[in-house]
């Protein structure tokens, strides 16, 4: 660990907050709208600023190192809580050390939290994965976002991105561009409504799992501006849609969905080239289409473009003596804490006895606890 002379903040104003966010080129993930969207759901959040003191930058303003917006999952005692910072910290990666280092121990003061786990928006192999080294963290493999993923440089033109695409993938573009179907963002919580009904079709058709309908509408709600949906309309109705969350410089792809009208008009190759264009035209200069698996949703995304994006993926600090507990006897912990499934927090609490033992020394109870975990635990969706 470095010496640190870094100060921390906590901000309780939204527009200062935003403002700092914006001015360090900032995720939309860390804007107050998705941290009031995770603390309606189940989540406690924090936002921090992490300044230096002694580099003034005039009228006695202290210089900013980076900021973190904080999220802490509750869990069983003695874990007390798991901290999360989703696409943080903000800032430029060579002051990560000194943010990390700042915002670790303003957690494990205040909060007793078990660990502290990042997810900064880096590339692999960038400067801030050295300084996260430097500050006592380690790779983890258990991800909550994808660090595979696709981003496009929106700072290219129109044709240039176009001509990236895979040949027939321009074509359905092109071939939507001339239909007669509308491309816009939607502007009602009439037409919310509707895009929600179309994403619950959508995945009973594909089989994934979803949040509530009030998990999206907090979404809109908390998001706002911040968080445009633009949709393909066919006769008033949508038919495909991508739900976008944005910052100054970053357009972040949440959610997307297609009916089988739109399927069939191929609507959702010219609803996903609507929203690259529309933020574009805001400002913003990358476009991230939000992680890549071995599936069909993701070959999907790979048409439109012929490169791929490696991101520094999830790493983590340990705060507290009983982290060996967290990390042996409940890897099924990080899981739970992000989507808080029924019978997943029933397999965790029934592993608190034996994680109690085990900080006591009675490692064999914490195995057989894995082992029931693992066989009761579901992977969580999206």
């Amino acid at each position: 660990m470095s010496q640190n002379r870094a100060t921390v903040t906590p901000i309780d104003d939204r527009t200062a907050w935003d403002a700092a966010v914006e001015a360090l080129g900032g995720h939309p993930l860390q804007l107050w709208g998705w941290g009031e969207v995770k603390a309606a759901h189940g989540w406690e959040v924090e936002r921090l600023l992490v300044t230096d003191p002694a580099a003034e930058l005039g009228a006695g303003s202290a210089a900013t190192y980076g900021a973190a917006e904080v999220a802490y999952r509750s869990l069983p005692w003695p874990l007390r809580s798991l901290a999360y910072v989703s696409r943080g910290p903000v800032g430029d990666p060579e002051h990560a050390a000194e943010v990390l280092e700042a915002v670790a121990a303003h957690v494990k003061a205040t909060r007793g939290s078990v660990a502290l786990v990042v997810e900064p928006d880096w590339e692999a192999g960038s400067a801030g994965e050295a300084r996260l080294t430097a500050a006592g963290f380690h790779r983890t493999d258990t991800t909550i976002l994808i660090p595979r993923t696709l981003i496009l440089d929106l700072t290219r033109s129109e044709d240039d991105l176009m001509a990236a695409m895979h040949r027939t993938t321009r074509a359905n573009v092109r071939k939507n561009l001339r239909s007669d179907l509308e491309f816009r963002r939607i502007a009602t919580e009439a037409e919310l409504e509707k895009i929600l009904s179309l994403y619950r079709d959508t995945a009973a058709r594909a089989g994934f799992g979803i949040h509530s309908d009030d998990y999206y509408r907090d979404i809109w709600r908390f998001l706002g501006e911040n968080s445009p949906i633009v949709a393909a309309f066919d006769g008033g109705e949508p038919i495909a849609f991508v739900w976008i969350a944005r910052s100054g410089s970053t357009a972040f792809e949440l959610y997307g969905g297609v009916s089988p009208a739109g399927q069939k008009a191929r609507a959702n190759y010219g609803v996903k080239w609507a929203a690259f264009t529309e933020m574009k035209a805001d400002g913003c200069t990358r476009y991230d289409l939000n992680g890549l698996l071995n599936d069909g949703i993701s070959d999907f995304k790979k048409q439109f473009a012929q490169h791929e994006d490696q991101l520094t993926g999830t790493w983590e600090l340990p705060l507290s003596p009983l982290y060996p507990v967290y990390a042996r006897a409940m890897p099924l912990a990080r899981k739970v804490v992000t989507r808080a499934r029924p019978a997943a927090k029933a397999a965790l609490a029934g592993a608190v006895p034996a994680a109690r033992r085990v900080a006591g020394g009675a490692l064999p109870a914490a195995r057989s606890v894995i082992a029931r975990v693992r066989s009761r635990g579901s992977r969580p969706g999206e």
